[in-house]
């Protein structure tokens, strides 16, 4: 394992190079109702071209003419992910960054309409039950395929050693989200009072609970971050290992862990860098092609982290896997 302490981030997510744009254009982009309405669904999140068109009910024809003006006003940015486009709001900077920044917080004070929130309650819902489907379906083959992409022996070691790194657990708890085989359980198991395995695929924490179910400090849970209300603030260490590009919301998945960390909390992920080989999504159910640093450090400080400490190193089939510290304030 080479391993760097800075990352050069891969793939960036594309925007308008060139001479800014004029303030009329500007005005004219954000003015129209729908472009608006664009500009509020994407606050938080990013949609690919067909989930907004299901959210708008509109073609993709008619859809992608708003989004190509939006995107050279530089309020978008577009980022390929295989044979799929999303969208997500630029940060505000350069020439009217101000006036930016002031435009967008008016845009997001207006509520979204009741059709908007069901379709994104639906797009949620539909990305759920693809990452569940395919859970169901492939759990046995997982794993080789995943092997294919990253090393397990790899990103364990790099998590444990930022663990140790971290300080000495023992008497205390930690959490392990989506322990996959249960591979890491044991050595978790020796360096902590009681340890979580927290998964929302039955199949996956039966086979967690079949490699790693005899350590006697080791609780199996099925379910979600948001349904451990009992745990909030109790656990010294959080390890979330090759989860956030299976889940629909990985930001929200993050501010859930955070909300589970004692002050002073360590939270470990370990992440595929951005790629483009989209085989992953239909051999390895992903429902994203890996994360920019930057958008992880993003997230995690929104959640109330501050980041620590990060490892970046190359694997198989060009792909890259990053280590990322956080700490709770």
């Amino acid at each position: 394992m080479t391993a760097t302490s800075k990352v050069i981030p891969l793939s960036p997510i594309n925007r308008t190079q060139g001479t800014p744009e004029p303030l009329h254009a500007l005005f004219s982009a954000a003015g129209h109702p729908l472009r608006m309405g664009i500009l509020r669904v994407l606050k938080t999140e990013s949609f690919s071209v067909s989930e907004l068109c299901d959210l708008f009910s509109m073609r993709q024809s008619a859809l992608s003419h708003h989004l190509k003006i939006l995107t050279q006003a530089n309020l978008l940015s577009r980022r390929p992910e295989g044979t799929a486009t999303f969208y997500r709001r630029q940060l505000p900077d350069g020439r009217h960054d101000v006036l930016r920044q002031t435009m967008l917080d008016d845009i997001d004070q207006e509520p979204l309409g009741p059709d908007l929130v069901l379709g994104l309650q639906r797009v949620q819902s539909q990305r759920e039950q693809h990452s569940a489907t395919f859970f169901r379906e492939h759990g046995k083959q997982f794993e080789d395929h995943q092997e294919s992409i990253a090393s397990w022996e790899d990103y364990s070691r790099a998590t444990l050693h930022l663990l140790d790194r971290a300080g000495d657990f023992s008497g205390q708890k930690i959490l392990e989200v989506g322990p996959g085989d249960g591979r890491l359980l044991p050595a978790l198991s020796q360096r902590g009072a009681a340890i979580v395995a927290l998964d929302n695929a039955g199949e996956m924490l039966d086979a967690a609970k079949k490699n790693a179910g005899a350590l006697s400090n080791v609780h199996f849970c099925l379910g979600t971050p948001a349904s451990l209300t009992d745990h909030s603030n109790a656990f010294s260490a959080a390890v979330v290992n090759m989860v956030l590009h299976h889940v629909p919301d990985p930001e929200t998945l993050i501010a859930e862990v955070a909300q589970l960390l004692a002050s002073g909390g360590h939270l470990i992920i370990s992440e595929l860098c951005p790629h483009d080989q989209a085989w992953a999504r239909e051999h390895c159910g992903d429902l994203w092609l890996g994360f920019d640093p930057d958008a992880l450090h993003s997230w995690a400080a929104k959640a109330g982290l501050e980041h620590n400490a990060e490892l970046v190193f190359g694997q198989r089939n060009g792909f890259q896997i990053q280590i990322q510290h956080f700490t709770r304030h």
